[in-house]
């Protein structure tokens, strides 16, 4: 009992209040701490009953229902007491988060419209955040003087040592503690070298400090991976895409995921802005490998606990994970949706540049349709034939556009010959602005100076990939940030929250 007595006083401390306000129970060699000013009294007739040799089956439900009871005043009086101070990763409560509480709130005002007039005996529960809340009785303030030793009598907790105040060099310490430790709730957010800017902005968001590790390259070019904090039983995201160059992102990002797990973290959640390999999802011609798949073995193989990415280049790609390890594939296009809605359109057409993204270039307009009520919304599709990978043949439009302001919805910008081309036969078909919005802006090679020259009026892509000086010199190129609904996910999962109500 003396680490437990140690762990009680401590506990105390940083509440300021007496070690006697904590209540120590065993219950089948499962330690219980309860605030005992904030629990009602309960009956503890069953814990009297552990020394004996043969334990009935009543007295082990009765000592199992003891523990329940206190365990569920204590939580809904706030007074279990935990390893870790929760509550210090906050709400980044973004534009997501708060349409998903409005949803939510517009759910249960639905509900309850709809049980009122059948059946008018249903009670139906008003939210809690909407109830009173209950006056705070007032406790007197204590005040811990540090002071060493204790200048006259013995300690109030008679299980503690001899001296339960802080010195000077103590307090000094136990404030540094508290001050550098940012990471509540067991939360851990690491990054690799792949897009750190988009990191730093979601520790922002989050509230949290990115964690500690060095993550560079030996002389030969092999990964060096390092981590220099305390990840033991934590609950730790990774936020690294695997974007060029693709195999040091990967690699990075698999030895980051090893470490972790030999580090005896309790969860490793991977947040892949951008999947490499991610259009090698099938096998087109013979002899060829199925690299999305195999990308996801090693991952798999290597331990991840869960995968977060934004808009995977085919949804399928989440099958090539174990029901073990869920996917979570993020929507980017809610990020452009709140960019479009602000603009004047005029008879606006949704563009899906190739059948594929059908599903994709719909979900996008129905956004704009339900948060804009913009009802009299067009879609249309390119059908391409390619002679061979990033080079198309030709292009056959497949809806009206005339005197339409256009809006290309694709999942990434590679050299972004369709892209234009698919922009020039929109113009020719007597579209009246041509707009294009994509999650992913690889541009790779001649992409970015294509864009520049092309027909489109502007190009709204996301920072799921770092941006270069070449990009910010391009005035048609619009760069939104991915952050916000980032963070509001990881939130979401740490506080075992709803995601798909960000969606909706």
């Amino acid at each position: 009992m003396s680490a437990v007595s140690t762990f009680v006083r401590r506990l105390a401390v940083a509440n300021k209040v007496c070690a006697d306000s904590y209540c120590v129970r065993i219950v089948h060699d499962v330690i219980v701490i309860v605030d005992v000013r904030n629990v009602p009294a309960l009956t503890t007739q069953a814990f009297a009953q552990r020394g004996s040799g043969r334990q009935s089956d009543s007295s082990h439900s009765m000592a199992m229902a003891a523990a329940a009871a206190v365990g569920f005043a204590a939580t809904a009086a706030g007074g279990v007491a935990h390893c870790e101070r929760e509550g210090a990763v906050r709400d980044p409560k973004t534009v997501y988060g708060v349409h998903a509480d409005n949803v939510m709130k517009m759910e249960l005002k639905r509900f309850t419209s709809d049980c009122q007039p059948h059946d008018p005996s249903v009670k139906v529960l008003e939210p809690i955040e909407d109830a009173p809340h209950p006056e705070p009785r007032a406790e007197p303030d204590v005040v811990i003087k540090a002071t060493s030793p204790a200048p006259d009598g013995p300690p109030a907790d008679p299980n503690a040592e001899d001296s339960t105040h802080m010195t000077p060099e103590e307090a000094r310490l136990e404030a540094a503690t508290l001050k550098a430790k940012k990471h509540g709730g067991g939360l851990k957010l690491f990054s690799g070298n792949g897009n750190l800017s988009l990191s730093i902005e979601i520790a922002k968001l989050l509230g949290v400090n990115l964690g500690r590790a060095t993550v560079s390259s030996f002389a030969d070019g092999e990964i060096n991976v390092q981590v220099n904090e305390n990840v033991r039983g934590k609950d730790v995201y990774i936020i690294q895409p695997t974007c060029p160059p693709v195999n040091n992102n990967l690699m990075e990002l698999l030895l980051m995921v090893s470490c972790l797990n030999r580090a005896s973290a309790r969860r490793v959640t991977v947040v892949i802005p951008y999947y490499g390999y991610a259009r090698q999802d099938r096998k087109m011609q013979a002899r060829v490998p199925i690299s999305a798949a195999d990308v996801a073995r090693l991952l798999e193989s290597m331990g991840v606990d869960r995968v977060i990415a934004v808009d995977l280049h085919c949804g399928q790609i989440q099958g090539f994970f174990g029901p073990r390890v869920p996917v979570d594939n993020l929507e980017g296009g809610i990020v452009g949706i709140d960019h479009f809605g602000g603009k004047d359109l005029h008879n606006p057409v949704i563009v899906s540049p190739d059948a594929g993204g059908v599903y994709r270039a719909k979900k996008f307009k129905e956004g704009l349709a339900y948060k804009y009520g913009l009802e009299d919304i067009g879609i249309a599709m390119i059908i391409k034939q390619r002679a061979r990978a990033g080079a198309v043949e030709s292009m056959d439009l497949v809806g009206d556009v005339k005197d339409c302001d256009c809006i290309i919805v694709d999942d990434m910008i590679d050299t972004a010959g369709t892209l234009c081309l698919a922009a020039d036969v929109l113009v020719a078909q007597g579209a009246r602005r041509v707009f294009a919005f994509a999650t992913h802006g690889l541009l790779s090679g001649p992409g970015n100076e294509r864009i520049a020259n092309s027909a489109l009026e502007e190009c709204v892509i996301l920072n799921t990939i770092p941006t270069t000086p070449q990009r910010l010199a391009n005035e048609k190129l619009v760069e939104l940030s991915v952050a916000p609904l980032l963070a509001q996910t990881i939130f979401n999962i740490h506080a075992k929250r709803s995601i798909s109500a960000l969606f909706k």
